[in-house]
């Protein structure tokens, strides 16, 4: 498989880990769009959100804890932006399921 964060898991690509556990992985983003900007990704290989493979509710579930978990560690706690892109007309760029923790600066609302 020619994904990049499979590479990163697998330890092919290195990369400035985080937090890892039997489920998942988080790193820092090597491009930041924040101060605090983090990649929370499963081990096992999803395109993303609306394919979603062979990840079990509890995994995807798994992903969000370990996303508040890291922002609690990284300092940005009580303020920060989750965000998961689907698909290329969303923003998407690596077709491997990933969580952004954004932080670390005051952002706008997006919506309502």
């Amino acid at each position: 498989m020619d994904c990049v964060f499979c590479k990163i898991v697998s330890g092919e690509i290195p990369a400035q880990v985080v937090y890892e556990d039997t489920v998942s992985m988080a790193f820092k983003d090597a491009n930041p769009a924040t101060p605090v900007h983090l990649l929370v990704v499963p081990k096992k290989h999803a395109d993303s959100l609306a394919d979603t493979g062979d990840l079990t509710e509890a995994e995807l579930g798994h992903l969000l804890k370990v996303a508040a978990h890291v922002a609690t560690d990284a300092g940005v706690g009580d303020n920060f932006r989750l965000l998961i892109n689907t698909g290329e007309g969303a923003g998407q760029s690596v077709f491997h399921l990933h969580v952004h923790v954004l932080g670390g600066k005051r952002m706008g609302r997006l919506i309502g």
